[in-house]
């Protein structure tokens, strides 16, 4: 016997969080008017969803303007940390206001 009368030491199993939780960027009041980019991992039917994500968006914010997956290349595989490190400065120059981010599970 220990002598600790059932009482045991335990420690929590995390570490201290090493990153600084960053807010999230501000949402827009409308897509009405706003350029949507759509960023997509090639995996599972984005080609489709994208159609039916377009088509839904544009009956119900007048306006809005897509710029298709297409122009972006695939957000997975060899070359993705190029492709993703790219963006920012894409969506920048193409005016793109928003993005969906499509990925296949």
């Amino acid at each position: 016997m220990s002598g600790n009368d059932g009482y045991y030491e335990a420690l929590w199993p995390r570490s201290p969080r090493q990153a600084k939780v960053n807010p999230l960027a501000p949402r827009l009041d409308t897509l009405a008017g706003k350029t949507v980019a759509q960023v997509w991992d090639y995996v599972f039917r984005g080609n489709e969803v994208f159609e039916f994500l377009e088509e839904g968006l544009k009956a119900r914010f007048p306006g809005v303007r897509f710029v298709s997956w297409r122009e972006f290349g695939s957000t997975h595989g060899s070359e993705e940390r190029e492709v993703v490190a790219a963006l920012p400065k894409r969506f920048k120059e193409l005016g793109v206001d928003a993005v969906i981010s499509g990925m296949g599970c």
